[in-house]
């Protein structure tokens, strides 16, 4: 298991979900929830200076059978961007069902999903980092797939 802090990130269409984990990749918790517009990729970027990240994990929103869905190309897009902004690598992770996971937690714990929906993101944020971590955990390897900025490899 490498050490060292990370970010999760669960890329939305109002909103972008930030989770960190500590410095050992045991536990990820949430830090904050970003609103989607033309500043949030250098709200990432300062994130990731801010908690001396050395990797960042961006969600991947694929269909239940593993194919493409409307918001797989926006989290793709979201992730290049990020990785031409900042100097570690970004990760492309399969999160199918993190936002769904996400609901379900804080409806078990009586929140409504209407009030829930500043947090639901981080939550996500924080589902995605959490199995990105057990994976390389159990496996030995890193997970997902590192993003190739436009224009080549910086990373």
């Amino acid at each position: 298991m490498r050490s060292g802090v990370r970010l999760g990130v669960d890329v939305g269409r109002a909103r972008v979900g930030v989770a960190r984990c500590d410095p050992h990749g045991m536990i990820a918790t949430p830090i904050e929830t970003v609103r989607r517009d033309d500043g949030t990729v250098a709200r990432l970027v300062a994130l990731a200076a801010e908690h001396e990240a050395f990797e960042v994990v961006v969600g991947l929103p694929l269909s239940l059978s593993g194919g493409d869905t409307a918001s797989t190309a926006d989290a793709r897009a979201v992730a290049a961007e990020l990785a031409a902004a900042i100097p570690v690598p970004v990760r492309l992770v399969d999160e199918r069902m993190s936002t769904v996971s996400a609901q379900r937690s804080l409806t078990s714990v009586g929140r409504s999903t209407r009030k829930s929906r500043p947090v639901i993101d981080q939550v996500a944020a924080v589902i995605i980092l959490q199995h990105a971590l057990d994976f390389e955990r159990a496996s030995g390897t890193a997970p997902g797939v590192v993003v190739d900025p436009p224009g080549g490899s910086q990373n």
